[in-house]
Parts: C-alpha cells; sequence; structure tokens
C-alpha cells in the first residue's frame, strides 16, 4: 500500500516508525516531515495546513491511506476534501473535529449529554468574562476556545491573574481568532491522565493508557506547553478505571456525535482527571497526543497500519490490540524559551550515539536538517524515547540517551514519569 502521513512532529514520526515496519507498507511519504523522518519516509515540502496541496498530492500519488496527524488540517476539514475524491482517510470530519476545535462546543455537548466534566461558562466579551471570575473566585482554569496548540489552558491561582488571563487571551489577541471567546470552568482536582480510544461510529477500541506532562518545568512548575514527556502505562488508570472512563466518558460521547450528525472516525483522546468522584472530562483531542504517541506506538505489538485501517473501514470488532509488557517513556527536548520566543538554527550534536543505545529510539519534532547537519526549527525539538521492564527502566535509559545529545541551546524536564514512580 502507498501510505501518506500529515504533520512533521514527534507524534508524525512515531506514526512513521510504526507503519513503516508494516509488511502492508509498499510507500511511505510524509508532508511535510522532518529531519528525522527523512530517514524512513519520502517527504513532501508541503505544509500541513495546505489543503489543496495535499489534496492534490494524495490524487496525484494515487495513496491508499492518508493519515492525518495534527488537529488543524483536521478542523480545516481536509479529511471531507479527501473523502470527496474518494481517497480513504484516517481521522474525523471536520464537523465530528469540533470536538477539539471549539471548547465551548464540547462543553456544551458534555452538559446536553450528562458526560462529567467540570462546571464552567462561556464569554466572547472581556468584562463578562471577569465578572463571572468575580462572582465564582478563584483557583480558576481560564481556557481559549479554539486552536491553540497545547497553550491556551491557564490554570490561575487568583482572581488577578484570571483577569491576566482574560486580558492575555481576549484583548492582547495571544492566540488569535481561537481567543474569541473564552471558557471559564472550575478546577478538578486530582491526577491526570490521557485515555485513547479508537473509533468508528458507536465501536470503540481503547487503546494502551498514557501520562503526559504539560508544565514546562520540573515539579509541574512553569507555562503550559505541548507536552514535556509522557510514559505508558499509567499505573492510575487499573481496568475499574479504563471501564468507568469508558462507560461515562468515552461510549456516550461518540454516541452524542452520532445523534448530532457528526459521526466520529480516528482516534479519540480523552483528557480525563480522576477526581474523589470518578473521572472527569478535561479535553477531548481528536487526534493522538504529542507526546503521548510516542510511548503508545512503542509498546505496540500489533500491526499499527492494520490497526488504522480497521478504524477507517469501520471492522474495529473484529481487532484485538496486542502491547507489549514492557514500558515505554519519552522524554522532550525543547529549544530555550519554549514555549515562549526562541531562537531556530542551533545544531545538535550526539544523535547517532544517543540513538545506538539498545532500547532507545530518538524522535524528531521540530528538525531540519542544513548543510549536512541537524539544526532544531522549533519549539518542541526531539522526543528521546526508551522502553524498559518498568517505567523506572524506561525513564533511566531515556535520560542516559538524553545526556548523549550535544545541544547546549536545549532543554528538558529531568523528572519525567514522577508520579508513576511515586506511586
Amino acid at each position: 500500500m502507498n501510505i501518506l502521513v500529515v504533520g512533521s512532529g514527534g507524534r508524525e514520526h512515531a506514526l512513521c516508525w510504526g507503519i513503516a515496519k508494516s509488511p502492508l507498507c509498499r510507500r511511505l511519504v510524509c508532508t511535510p516531515g522532518n529531519a528525522g523522518i527523512s530517514r524512513i519516509a519520502e517527504c513532501a515540502a508541503i505544509h500541513a495546513d495546505d489543503i489543496n496541496g495535499i489534496v492534490g498530492l494524495a490524487r496525484r500519488e494515487r495513496f491508499d491511506l492518508v493519515v492525518v496527524g495534527p488537529e488543524a488540517p483536521l478542523v480545516a476539514g481536509l479529511v471531507d476534501r479527501l473523502k470527496a475524491e474518494g481517497i480513504k482517510a484516517f481521522g474525523p470530519t471536520a464537523r465530528a473535529a469540533e470536538l477539539e476545535g471549539s471548547k465551548g462546543f464540547m462543553k456544551d455537548l458534555c452538559a446536553r449529554y450528562g458526560i462529567p466534566t467540570a462546571a464552567y461558562g462561556r464569554f466572547d466579551e472581556p468584562d463578562a468574562a471577569k465578572e463571572y471570575i468575580h462572582r465564582h473566585g478563584a483557583p480558576i482554569v481560564v481556557k481559549a476556545d479554539g486552536l491553540a496548540a497545547g497553550k491556551g489552558v491557564m490554570v490561575c491561582r487568583n482572581e488577578n491573574e484570571a483577569f491576566a488571563a482574560i486580558d492575555h487571551i481576549m484583548i492582547e489577541g495571544a492566540f488569535g481568532a481561537a481567543g474569541n471567546q473564552v471558557i471559564i470552568e472550575d478546577l478538578l482536582l486530582g491526577e491526570e491522565a490521557s485515555f485513547f480510544a479508537l473509533v468508528h461510529g458507536t465501536q470503540v477500541l481503547p487503546l494502551a493508557s498514557a501520562q503526559d506532562h504539560k508544565p514546562a518545568f520540573d515539579g509541574d512548575h512553569g507555562p503550559n506547553t505541548g507536552g514535556m514527556g509522557a510514559y505508558s502505562p499509567a499505573p492510575i488508570v487499573t481496568p475499574e478505571m479504563t471501564e468507568g472512563i469508558l462507560s461515562r466518558i468515552v461510549q456516550p460521547t461518540v454516541a452524542a456525535l452520532v445523534t448530532e450528525g457528526r459521526p466520529y472516525t480516528g482516534v479519540l483522546y480523552a483528557g480525563v482527571m480522576i477526581t474523589r468522584d470518578g473521572p472527569k472530562v478535561l479535553e477531548f483531542n481528536v487526534r493522538f497526543g504529542d507526546p503521548e504517541c510516542q510511548p503508545l506506538i512503542m509498546r505496540l505489538k500489533s500491526d499499527l497500519l492494520t490497526a488504522l485501517l480497521a478504524c477507517v473501514d469501520g471492522r474495529l470488532n473484529e481487532l484485538a490490540l496486542e502491547w507489549y509488557d514492557d514500558a515505554a517513556l519519552v522524554v522532550v527536548m525543547a529549544t530555550q524559551g519554549y514555549p515562549g520566543p526562541y531562537a531556530k538554527g542551533s545544531v545538535i550534536r550526539g544523535l547517532d550515539r544517543a540513538g545506538a543505545i539498545d532500547n532507545v529510539t530518538l524522535f524528531h519534532a521540530g528538525t531540519k536538517t542544513a548543510n549536512g547537519q541537524v539544526v532544531a526549527d522549533g519549539g518542541r525539538v526531539l522526543g528521546v524515547g526508551a522502553r524498559g521492564k518498568t517505567i523506572a527502566d524506561a525513564q533511566r535509559l531515556a535520560y542516559r540517551a538524553v545526556d548523549l545529545v550535544d545541544w547546549p541551546e536545549g532543554f528538558c524536564r529531568r523528572d519525567i514519569g514522577w508520579r508513576a514512580l511515586g506511586r
């Protein structure tokens, strides 16, 4: 089969890495790809948001399946355009992708169908948002309604911080049109986990559990990012908790989308807070998480491409996935300054030495090749992944590889996996 993967991050490198191992894959192309992906797939210089360019490429090259990695082209309707051309695509339509494209839509859907989530308000005027905050007090969470690359959620400890968040999003326009509306919700207390499932209509096949680390610095301090590391499995997601998340959150959500005329196909990612009252949904993403995708695919024993095809074709009920018993963990290395302003172009050395360690895999994200060298070309630049018998084993191996990467302009958290190790 001829396969096209859309995207350029660590998630897409992991998807290409998994698909390339499939005996079904004859040709693999990624658009636009990155320096690491170019070693295992052809790269086409078309941006992931260039819907016309991607559809034209898929039509010309007659791909058997297009796997859409990032959320922006999904929300923009790439899958709709591909399906209209008779091209098979993995991912939801634009109407189903609104589950991530608008946090307000997601919260309203949960309210209509009794899906457990935090109490909230939805505002398109700064003064009304501030009045709500003043009445409800803090701590409280302020979210940009639209897509903000994982940075549009602000946990505010007091009223002044919450007012500043409103100004940052709605008046200063930090996230552009994504911040024209804000969602303000109660702060849920507990432990967060990432829950993934392949979905086709009302067919649901859960994947392995994972846990992300959003804040930039050790100890969960600093601003939220797109994710600084992840591991799988997440010990807090027991078999009983899995059943609770499925029955209370995932299955009611996909059933609601069918009822609303927005049937879902693809991977559904529920960000869940495990509270004293059980699991409650924080957010839905309509694609694999990044970096959670990397440890998930490192642990997947079954053929990834077969699973993606079964999802698209509505054959999930026929599929049983196998997973390695090993744990997997990925440490994200980012450019100094991220998630704020950062410089591009710094040279990264030592990648071959780090990648030569047994059970270590380097996933590239914001990288490109210049003058024969790998250079940083983004905020999150590398994901150093490792598999081990336990999360502690995987952590030790990953940081051993991190320490072989020669990149003074980069940084990483040194505590990825701390929640699991503390249990």
